[in-house]
């Protein structure tokens, strides 16, 4: 297993990093943004720093590394905030200074195609935590869901155990951004389900690893992942975004994690809440439980076929629904199927 450190935790009068190495959405809508920025600062009393790039869409690549290494090397930033998701981050990070990063380790929150850094970081040694958007989350309509507040509050100023809880209610259908006015009411929500449990009634606890299934799919391409001895005992964390991959999509990646053997040496997988729904593809209810259940399918094969001892946990609310739960990203985390609790070491 890769040796792994947790960075210094930042505490509230402190400058963070607002950085968007993915995509500089935050120009196209500065309504959303700014009252994440202002949550930000009023709800955990972080002062956000930007940085060139921060509002600007198609930046080149490597000035949104020099923007994420400028971030880690600022001493008076004690943490670091992607802003939102993309899908060009994998032509970032070759251009990161990873002296830098490895000399000044700093917490680091963002998911999807951040899935980039927070890899990255892992293979530097340095724990990161994969949730948190400044647009997403801190800019959600109506208010910030109290579930993921808790979360990234404890992730950002604690480092003790956090317990994880079901969603008691649940979204994937976010208001629109391109009008200003659906940020004065929440989004649609609907009654949680829990989680589902598969697998051995035992517990596993070890060191995270994973992200965004698709992007993993990318990093593998690129064989800039760990190799399979050096993730053996770790615990797999996947989540889909909001391209809704099919569920064959969905197990053929699992497939070739497994054909690359990874999959054997997972010892327990947590899969985030399945998204299935998009403006360009407005399910039904009924299209949604469909979906959402292939997808449960899919993952459950692939595992059957690599690794069918494996402790599964399905829907827990770490990926693109709302809300969304940190995780340590190369920190601990236990997973009790005995008493099917969760717990994590921010």
């Amino acid at each position: 297993m890769v040796w792994l450190r947790y960075p210094p935790k930042p505490k509230p009068g402190d400058r963070v990093a607002v950085v968007s190495p993915s995509a500089g959405l935050p120009g196209l809508f500065p309504h959303v943004y700014e009252l994440g920025l202002r949550r930000l600062r009023e709800g955990f009393g972080l002062e956000p720093v930007e940085y060139p790039t921060t509002r600007v869409m198609g930046a080149d690549p490597r000035d949104r590394a020099r923007d994420l290494t400028a971030a880690f090397a600022d001493p008076t930033v004690t943490a670091v905030l992607a802003t939102v998701g993309g899908d060009d981050l994998i032509t970032v990070t070759p251009h990161v200074d990873d002296a830098v990063l490895r000399a000044n380790p700093k917490p680091y929150f963002g998911y999807s195609d951040n899935t980039n850094v927070l890899n990255h970081l892992h293979r530097l040694g340095v724990v990161a935590y994969h949730g948190g958007s400044v647009l997403v989350h801190l800019g959600r309509p109506g208010a910030p869901h109290p579930l993921t507040v808790d979360s990234l509050r404890a992730a950002l100023f604690t480092s003790g155990w956090y317990e994880l809880t079901p969603a008691a209610e649940y979204g994937d259908q976010p208001n629109d951004w391109r009008d200003p006015a659906t940020l004065g009411y929440e989004p649609v929500m609907f009654p949680g389900t829990g989680w589902r449990w598969q697998g051995p009634s035992t517990v596993v606890q070890g060191r995270t690893w994973g992200g965004n299934l698709e992007i993993l799919h990318w990093l593998m391409a690129t064989d800039r992942i760990p190799s399979a001895a050096e993730l053996a005992g770790a615990v797999l964390i996947i989540e889909t975004s909001e391209e809704l991959p099919s569920a064959t999509e969905v197990f053929r990646m699992l497939r070739n994690m497994g054909e690359r053997g990874l999959l054997a040496g997972f010892p327990a997988v947590l899969v985030g809440r399945a998204k299935a729904w998009e403006f360009d593809r407005p399910h039904t209810m009924e299209q949604r439980r469909e979906f959402a259940d292939a997808q449960r399918d899919a993952v459950t094969r692939a595992l059957a076929a690599y690794h069918s001892d494996a402790v599964v946990v399905f829907d827990v609310d770490l990926g693109h629904t709302d809300p969304q739960l940190i995780v340590p990203y190369g920190g601990e985390v236990r997973v009790d199927a005995v008493d099917r609790r969760i717990s994590v070491r921010y």
